[in-house]
């Protein structure tokens, strides 16, 4: 009982404070990272990923085309630097906005189907922004991207701060990864948030008790798009570049395998996912080019000893442990 009670009771608290252990974890992950660029990658993939399991994790949409909405806010956050108005804040806000306004558009489209029907339809639409991205070359510059994104300076309260080293643009985006925690954290614990979960749980009871479940499913899918399309604009300023394959499939299916790893419906898992899989990534890319050949295995792996992801998995494993005394 002692051998396992200090771990359990770990879990007990982490799982009673998420938000807490998450902050204090995040603000001891670049230390600790190989390099603080990778920090940063985890903790805007794993915005990303926390955008896509309100969609998955919490409403039960298995979206196979998230790529839509953080593409179309990395173009978004990007176009407005290079065109319009040299101001963070500013490119920010229209990136998640422009995610909010494709996900209600394609959401509208697609939220009335269930199961692999819904799923077909948002990747088709994803697939469809791509060409669209792919073709319009004067706009997001085709197949060779966006480049050239200016780096300015963040403007506080009539201060210029130049965020661009790796340890202060990394806080820089974890203010957001806080401010997104933050407002989820409020959604889930609100009556619309319990709402969501008994949609996920059994659409046709949430029905009978008088919601209507397809507004819902639309609210929900419009907040995932907007939290997606923030850590696309992020994303855009940390690499000071947007590349096509930002809309392309193969990042969509990237948020799903980050969201299934580290265990859907969690506040930790979507980040403990991410971290994982940029981690293997970043370790395999150096062995061979051709990494992705390995993660398939270790992916199938995962779901196969850990089947309610890795946070989900642990937390599984210490609630047996307690109940048996162990």
């Amino acid at each position: 009982m002692q051998q396992h009670g200090w771990w359990q009771r770990l879990i007990e608290i982490v799982s009673r404070n998420p938000l807490v252990f998450i902050f204090i974890f995040f603000i001891i992950i670049p230390f600790i990272v190989p390099y603080k660029a990778l920090a940063t990658q985890i903790i805007i993939w794993g915005l990303f990923a926390l955008g896509y399991n309100v969609c998955l994790g919490y409403t039960g949409m298995l979206s196979f085309g998230h790529a839509a909405y953080f593409g179309i806010g990395a173009y978004t956050a990007a176009i407005v630097l290079i065109r319009l108005w040299e101001n963070i804040w500013f490119a920010l806000f229209c990136g998640l906005l422009m995610g909010a306004v494709m996900a209600f558009i394609l959401g509208y489209l697609c939220i009335k189907r269930r199961g692999i029907y819904f799923a077909m339809l948002t990747l088709a639409f994803a697939q469809l922004l791509y060409f669209i991205g792919f073709q319009w070359v004067d706009l997001t510059g085709g197949d060779n991207g966006l480049r050239n994104i200016p780096a300015v300076p963040l403007s506080i309260f009539g201060l210029s701060v130049d965020i661009y080293s790796p340890l202060r643009f990394y806080f820089f985006v974890l203010f957001f990864v806080a401010l997104s925690l933050l407002a989820i954290n409020l959604i889930l614990q609100s009556p619309f948030g319990h709402v969501l979960q008994a949609v996920r749980e059994n659409d046709q009871r949430a029905k009978s008790c008088g919601y209507e479940t397809s507004n819902v499913r639309w609210l929900a899918f419009v907040i995932s798009g907007a939290i997606s399309g923030l850590a696309g604009g992020l994303y855009a300023l940390y690499l000071h570049f947007v590349g096509i394959e930002s809309l392309y499939w193969t990042t969509s299916g990237q948020v799903v395998m980050m969201t299934l790893l580290g265990g859907m419906g969690t506040f930790i898992g979507p980040f403990i996912g991410a971290g994982v899989f940029l981690y293997i990534e970043d370790t395999l890319s150096v062995i061979t080019p051709n990494w992705m050949i390995f993660l398939g295995p270790v992916f199938v792996l995962c779901v196969l000893f850990f089947p309610a992801g890795i946070w989900g998995t642990i937390k599984d494993l210490a609630t047996r442990r307690r109940k048996w005394g162990g």
